[in-house]
Parts: C-alpha cells; sequence; structure tokens
C-alpha cells in the first residue's frame, strides 16, 4: 500500500465523538487544590480488599480468630471507603462532558459497581458470624473482589495514563 494510500485511509477513519463539543474538557472538577478526590480515594478500597485476603489466608494458616476479625474489618472498611470512592468517582462522570462522553469511562463504571456489589457482599456474608465465615467462602469471596480490584484499578489506570482523564493538566 503507497504512502498516498494510507494517508487517505487515516482520513476516513475519524471519530465523530472527537468533534462533539467538550470532547477534550477531561479535567477533574472534584478535588482538592488541584488533586482529584477520585483519584486519591481509590488507593484505600484497593489496599483494604488486599489486606482482607491476606487475613483470610493468615486465619486459614493459623487458625487464629484475631485475623478473622481483621478480616471482617478490612471487607468493612473496603466497602464504605469503596462507596466513598464510588460517589467521587461518579460525580467527576457526571459534570465532566469529555469524561462522560467516553465509552471506556462507562466500562470502568460497570465494572467498579459491580466491584462494590462484591464487597458488600463479603462484608455481608461476614457480619452473620465473621470466624465461620471465612472458610471456605469468605476466603473466596475475598480472592474473587482482588481479581475484580485489579481488573478495576488497571482500567482506571488506563483512562488516567493513557487518556488523562480525571486529572489537573496543570498551567
Amino acid at each position: 500500500m503507497s504512502d498516498e494510500m494510507k494517508q487517505e485511509r487515516r482520513e476516513e477513519l475519524v471519530d465523530p465523538i472527537e468533534e462533539v463539543p467538550g470532547y477534550s474538557e477531561t479535567e477533574s472538577r472534584i478535588g482538592i487544590w488541584g488533586h482529584p478526590l477520585h483519584a486519591m480515594s481509590v488507593s484505600f478500597p484497593i489496599a483494604l480488599t488486599f489486606c482482607a485476603l491476606g487475613a483470610d489466608g493468615l486465619y486459614w494458616l493459623s487458625g487464629e480468630t484475631f485475623w478473622a476479625l481483621a478480616a471482617i474489618w478490612a471487607a468493612g472498611t473496603a466497602f464504605l471507603f469503596g462507596l466513598l470512592a464510588g460517589v467521587t468517582g461518579f460525580a467527576e462522570m457526571l459534570l465532566v462532558s469529555g469524561i462522560r462522553m467516553r465509552a471506556q469511562v462507562w466500562t470502568h463504571f460497570i465494572i467498579a459497581v459491580f466491584l462494590l456489589s462484591m464487597l458488600g457482599a463479603n462484608w455481608g456474608y461476614r457480619l452473620d458470624g465473621w470466624e465461620t465465615a471465612v472458610l471456605p467462602y469468605g476466603i473466596l469471596l475475598s480472592g474473587f473482589n482482588v481479581c475484580l480490584v485489579i481488573a478495576t484499578g488497571w482500567h482506571g489506570g488506563a483512562l488516567v495514563f493513557s487518556h488523562r482523564l480525571g486529572t489537573s493538566k496543570g498551567n
């Protein structure tokens, strides 16, 4: 294929969404002193989800009730901090048109809502009997949640680092 044909082909493949007003508007509007709240708040539920799996594993290995108690606290706080991160991300998505109109953002949103429901299920399952809930279903839920948080975090990271969505562009 000649260079001229390649250039014509590139000109034909224009994304019509890029022509919509507000497409390039992707700066964060939900933040403190230029720091986006969603990007800052997601680290807590991510870390606590891993902590829940670690506490479950340590309970399985040692049988110490402390680890089962640590797991319920980690699962509960992961869910609650996840709700906070979800609210900030949802507000960001609704307020910034350049973020809202991208399909990748909606994919991240759907995965994150599913993750939140699974984090809530993990915590709710443990509330009735936190020590007996760990094996086998508690540790399985925690492991599944870690897989979900990896997928959601990877997708969110791609939105930030590849597309520069929800960031502060600076001066």
